[in-house]
């Protein structure tokens, strides 16, 4: 029996799973290629991945694909980031409808190129009845920012007489984050060596657990991804209890 196949019977794979994909312009340097190579590969490798992530059974991916901080990068990078990310959604458009994917974006859109938020608005209306599978793209999303944003939403809620005092609990506070109506991530794939959050999904990543790769994005390949999810299985996830000896 395939490895992939084994945890699948096991019943341990992750429902969610939130992915930092780092690396790409390290993984074009290395090669004496422009950093926008890296890029074209990443989205190339990730297209793989969404589809052996279905396979397995894994209800919904995360993407960060634009942080807040990202802006600072060379104008040339970013407008080729947006210019792919147009094209790549084009052309996954028809297999988002027929593998039954729901594609959402969540961060700011004040910000983003107007023919880049007109194409995410557009496979964001076409897919908005899929059920099998939910794909979100964090584009121009920090996590301070969304915590942010709730407060302001509350608060708002709270002046008009929609919410009371009492009634702001964390499962309430909660409700007014961007992956409101979706569950918490289970697992956090961060690539490329780096161990940290940068800023991701600070909330929701509360009792997820984190597997950090040495691979650069465009190398972590379907194996890199099922190793992943096989570590993730074998964790004793606790939520701060003493834990049963499980591993899920």
């Amino acid at each position: 029996m395939a490895e992939n196949d084994k945890v699948k019977e096991k019943g341990v794979v992750p429902n969610h799973v939130a992915i930092i994909m780092d690396g790409n312009g390290r993984w074009a340097k290395e090669r004496g290629l422009p950093r926008v190579y890296g890029h074209r590969k990443g989205g190339q490798r990730l297209r793989q991945l969404l589809k052996e992530a279905k396979r397995l059974k894994v209800k919904s991916i995360t993407i960060f694909a634009f942080s807040t901080e990202n802006w600072d990068r060379p104008r040339k990078e970013i407008n080729y980031l947006f210019s792919y990310m147009e094209g790549f959604l084009s052309k996954y458009k028809n297999e988002l409808m027929k593998e039954e994917i729901r594609l959402r974006m969540i961060g700011r859109r004040d910000r983003i190129p107007k023919t880049s938020i007109k194409k995410i608005e557009e496979i964001e209306s076409l897919t908005k009845n899929n059920k099998k599978f939910f794909f979100n793209i964090a584009l121009d999303f920090g996590g301070r920012w969304d915590i942010t944003e709730a407060a302001r939403k509350i608060i708002r809620d709270y002046e008009g007489k929609r919410i009371s005092r009492s009634q702001i609990t964390e499962e309430v506070f909660g409700s007014y984050l961007s992956l409101a109506d979706t569950p918490s991530p289970d697992l956090l794939i961060r690539t490329s060596g780096e161990q940290r959050v940068s800023n991701f999904l600070l909330w929701d990543l509360a009792y997820a657990e984190f597997y950090f790769s040495q691979v650069y994005w465009p190398d972590f390949d379907v194996k890199q991804f099922r190793g992943a999810i096989k570590a993730y299985s074998e964790r004793n996830r606790r939520f701060g209890g003493i834990g049963d000896g499980k591993s899920y």
